[in-house]
């Protein structure tokens, strides 16, 4: 499987051990998080990203500790970095710096490296920066190039994107899209957040022919819509540690659990419980495979009515 992270992020953790600050360095970013988690359900990844400035330095030693493949375009663009202190408990943001867009050459080496790991993988995710800007690193319109080039070189594509990305990528018809409920509102494409409305929403987007559609809504079941089925899927409930990146596991468990050759509900059931794993966890898209397969026999799915 292929994995397209534009611009990896650093980030730095400063905890507390015995009462002094412990510094933690660590890669970041949605694309690594779901590598990470997929190679851990025991799908080998490709990871396509750009490397640049003192940020991407380290982030390239860091990246090399994990068991992905990365494949890497060197780039004058720095990588983003954010630093925050947990020190109190709470993560309290101290310094976050964006990523810089690339220049038209890297961004032609980074979509060339892409689709030749998609089309050998035969299943890509396609994700987005961390900054919520649509202009950032890459332009949006390569979203919809690469998932229409990817599509047609008969690469399932799964997209866990939203706004004026999402939009790029619909345009090259993915086979699977993984969004929240509260991205869903952000974009006008649902009227509110009952399970009425955004099943509406994510029937507009089947209809327009996607397979399935994911909307995970924070912690109430999540919403699949394929086909004519509405499903609700429940995972174990279970005491978070930090939410963040619940949902960027969710898309990985389901990416796994297609390029394994499964079902949509046993890809729903993966992917529940690994986002329920993951907010149990300091650490984002971490995990063992084996925690989230257990985890994923009391994974519920029922019909959403």
């Amino acid at each position: 499987m292929s994995v397209f992270a534009p611009s990896p992020q650093l980030t730095v953790t400063v905890e507390d051990l015995d009462g002094q600050p412990d510094v933690h360095l660590h890669a970041g970013g949605q694309g690594f998080w779901q590598a990470r988690m997929i190679t851990a359900l025991g799908t080998p990844v490709t990871l396509c990203c750009a490397l640049g400035g003192e940020t991407g330095h380290v982030l390239r030693h860091l990246l090399a500790g994990h068991d992905v493949d990365v494949r890497a375009r060197d780039v004058t663009a720095r990588n983003g970095a954010y630093v925050h202190d947990r020190r109190d408990g709470d993560r309290n943001s101290v310094v976050e710096q964006r990523p810089d867009p690339l220049t038209r050459h890297e961004l032609d080496d980074l979509y060339e490296l892409t689709v030749i790991a998609g089309m050998a993988s035969g299943v890509a995710v396609l994700s987005g920066s961390v900054d919520e800007s649509a202009e950032e690193v890459v332009p949006v319109a390569v979203y919809e190039r690469l998932t229409t080039d990817l599509v047609r070189n008969g690469c399932r594509v799964i997209v866990d994107l939203a706004g004026q990305r999402l939009s790029a990528a619909l345009a090259g018809t993915p086979a699977v899209v993984k969004v929240s409920h509260e991205e869903l509102l952000e974009d006008g494409r649902a009227d509110d957040d009952s399970v009425g409305a955004l099943t509406k929403a994510a029937r507009s987007i089947v209809d327009d022919g996607v397979e399935l559609v994911v909307v995970s809504r924070a912690a109430e079941p999540t919403l699949a819509v394929y086909g004519d089925a509405g499903l609700l899927v429940s995972g174990p409930s279970l005491e978070p540690v930090d939410t963040r990146g619940g949902g960027d596991s969710m898309t990985a468990g389901i990416a796994a659990a297609f390029a394994q050759g499964k079902d949509i509900e046993d890809a729903l059931r993966l992917g529940a419980a690994a986002g329920a794993l993951n907010v149990t966890r300091h650490g984002l898209g971490s995990g063992s495979g084996d925690a989230v397969r257990a985890l994923a026999e009391r994974v519920e799915i029922t019909s959403a009515g």
